[in-house]
């Protein structure tokens, strides 16, 4: 029986494991060392921050910082003038509208207003004239509710589609159709002796004052803050372009002192050019704004201020008239209890809104600055005096029931109140008349001053920075 050799046999004592043999070196050179890998590319910089180390790097050097001062003083020169100009365009612009579009378009629904309350007045004053209405009267009337009419197209034109105004205007053109027809029937029953006829006068008075007179008040209102709005935008100091060139101007002084230093020259051609050119936008800017800012506040101090008090006043007074008539008409038919007492509402009305006109031109008068506005302002007044006196003598001829006696007094043809009102209307319409001579003239004063500001400070501007930059390139070509 055989036994397989053992492949191997344990090492003799005292020895220990065989190690492995070293491997010879091999052909072709030296055994090589791992792969490093590659450096990482240093990143690309961006033109901006070449752009700037150079900037730094050409600042170093006196060619390099004139270059920078050039540059400076030019860009800031530029800047006061575009701001000048848009600074003093945006005011030009809100003074023009202020002058042609607000203050007109404020004057035409106060109008609107006051054709709306003539035509009431009148269409009263022909009721109780009943057959012996005059065709005065109703040619008086007719004229009113067309300049209403005609009044209220000019205003739709002008108003902004969807606006608050414009629903007001298309509710009015609604309701003056329907006002008039209930006028037209109150006369046509008035003719023929039917006291419905007072009925529909009084339904027609209603919608006017309660319905029409608010939405013509709510128009006028909303173009008087337009007025308002175009005003605040005209006369504030164009603060941002008088900062920009009072820096400019400093840089400019500074440039000049520091050229002085360097080169021993008292002057640099070009830079006294930019500085002349700067201080000529800056002083006309100043100068001009002031005046222009004077003119408008004087156009609005005794221009509108009046106007409105002086429309304020004769819208009283038609409707102080409108409800001296209806006071007849309704004979007792519209009462009010005042401190426990029965009055009449029409006769209340007219107190109140005969206090209303005395207020207003004691107001006006105050405002009138010269005798041609207070003159008629003083006319009014004492004819409201008178109209009080004569309103007292009807009223009582119609408390005793003396109906035709207290017609009289109101509607006659001498010494009737309607005289009385008739002055102070035409002596209003002569103090409207002159104030808004007053306002033209101030608010075009206003605006004639700002006239070529926009364009002459940028042209201005533009030479200034030409002529820095021709200063400092003078200075350069010196290291040449």
């Amino acid at each position: 029986m055989t036994h397989p050799t053992k492949s191997s046999a344990a090492p003799p004592p005292g020895q220990g494991a065989p190690t492995m043999p070293a491997i010879p070196p091999q052909p072709g050179g030296p055994a090589r060392s791992p792969v490093a890998s590659p450096a990482a590319a240093p990143a690309r910089r961006t033109a901006f921050a070449e752009g700037v180390d150079r900037l730094r790097a050409g600042a170093g050097t006196e060619p390099g910082r004139l270059r920078v001062i050039g540059a400076f003083v030019a860009l800031l020169v530029v800047a006061f003038g575009a701001v000048t100009a848009w600074q003093t365009t945006e005011r030009a612009a809100a003074a023009d509208d202020v002058l042609h579009k607000s203050q007109p378009l404020s004057s035409a629904a106060a109008a609107i207003y006051r054709s709306l309350a003539d035509a009431n007045t009148t269409a009263s004053s022909g009721f109780l004239a009943g057959g012996q209405e005059s065709a005065a009267t109703q040619a008086t009337y007719e004229r009113d509710i067309d300049a209403a009419a005609s009044g209220l197209v000019q205003a739709a034109a002008n108003s902004d589609p969807g606006s608050p105004a414009a629903e007001t205007i298309a509710r009015l053109n609604e309701l003056l159709p329907q006002y008039k027809g209930l006028v037209e029937r109150a006369r046509t029953y008035n003719r023929q002796g039917f006291p419905v006829g007072g009925a529909y006068l009084r339904y027609a008075n209603e919608k006017m004052q309660k319905e029409m007179l608010p939405k013509a008040q709510d128009l006028y209102t909303r173009e008087n803050q337009r007025l308002s709005d175009d005003y605040a935008d005209a006369t504030p100091y164009p603060w941002a372009a008088i900062g920009l060139g009072v820096l400019a101007l400093a840089a400019l002084a500074w440039a000049q002192h520091r050229n002085y230093r360097r080169t021993n020259r008292v002057l640099n051609h070009g830079l006294v050019a930019a500085t002349a050119g700067a201080t000529v936008v800056l002083l006309w800017l100043v100068v001009g704004h002031t005046v222009a800012r004077a003119g408008l506040q004087d156009s609005y101090d005794h221009g509108i201020r009046s106007l409105n008090v002086l429309q304020d006043a004769r819208i009283a007074s038609l409707k102080a008239r409108g409800n001296e008539n209806l006071t007849l008409v309704a004979r007792g038919a519209e009462t009010v209890k005042v401190n426990g007492r029965i009055l009449d509402a029409y006769d209340v009305d007219f107190d109140k809104d005969i206090d209303t006109l005395g207020k207003g031109l004691a107001v006006a008068a105050g405002l009138a600055d010269d005798p041609s506005g207070r003159q008629p302002v003083t006319t009014a007044e004492s004819n409201m005096t008178e109209w009080k006196k004569r309103h007292a003598s009807a009223r009582e001829q119609d408390d005793n029931g003396n109906y035709e006696q207290a017609l009289e007094l109101v509607i006659g043809a001498k010494g009737a109140t309607g005289e009385c009102f008739a002055s102070i209307d035409a002596n209003l319409d002569a103090a409207l008349k002159h104030e808004r001579t007053e306002f033209r003239q101030a608010a075009g004063d206003g605006l004639d001053a700002m006239t070529g500001l926009p364009a002459g400070a940028a042209v201005l501007a533009l030479l200034g920075a030409a002529g820095a930059l021709l200063g400092i390139g003078r200075r350069l070509s010196e290291y040449r």
